[in-house]
């Protein structure tokens, strides 16, 4: 319960830019979204979707984690604490989204029949761990976020939680 206490109306702004932003950032260039700039060599499986759908407000509110704080304490030794996993979730959900004869460097190393017989497959899996990573930085980053809220922790009357110390 002390995590809604920390989600204030700047994290729910930062959230929805960000999944909008991650929406066309994931589905522009794997043509999820149909457009000009981007053709898809092999029809949207409805596991792209799925991916899509979930890996943007995951990662929109993980982005929120990072800008919404106003000032950040100098002190906080995890303010950037996640950033590699959320990376390399978004990451991993754009190679689960994105059409597998369109990714060149999936294609130089399997070639097109590699591409589709091997890696295609692949591509469920890979969202599946996507979305389980930034599911679990996002809980990570917001346990963080109550342990170090001392706005919340003042206007309960209560001492915020003390940080580990490095």
């Amino acid at each position: 319960m002390r995590i809604w206490a920390t989600l204030d109306r700047r994290f729910w702004v930062a959230a929805g830019g960000g999944t909008f932003l991650m929406l066309l950032i994931l589905g522009v260039p794997t043509a999820v979204i149909p457009n000009p700039f981007f053709i898809r060599m092999t029809p949207t499986e409805p596991v792209n979707l799925l991916v899509w759908l979930i890996t943007a407000p995951l990662t929109g509110a993980l982005l929120a984690t990072y800008v919404s704080r106003g000032r950040l304490d100098t002190g906080d030794v995890h303010a950037d604490a996640g950033s590699v996993r959320a990376s390399v979730g978004g990451i991993a959900a754009y190679l689960a989204i994105g059409c597998p004869i369109c990714n060149k460097v999936i294609v130089a190393v399997l070639g097109v029949s590699g591409a589709l017989n091997v890696f295609a497959p692949l591509q469920p899996i890979i969202g599946a761990a996507s979305v389980a990573m930034l599911a679990a930085t996002l809980a990570w980053r917001l346990r963080m976020r109550v342990r170090g809220c001392t706005r919340c922790a003042t206007e309960s009357g209560h001492a915020p939680a003390a940080l580990p110390t490095p």
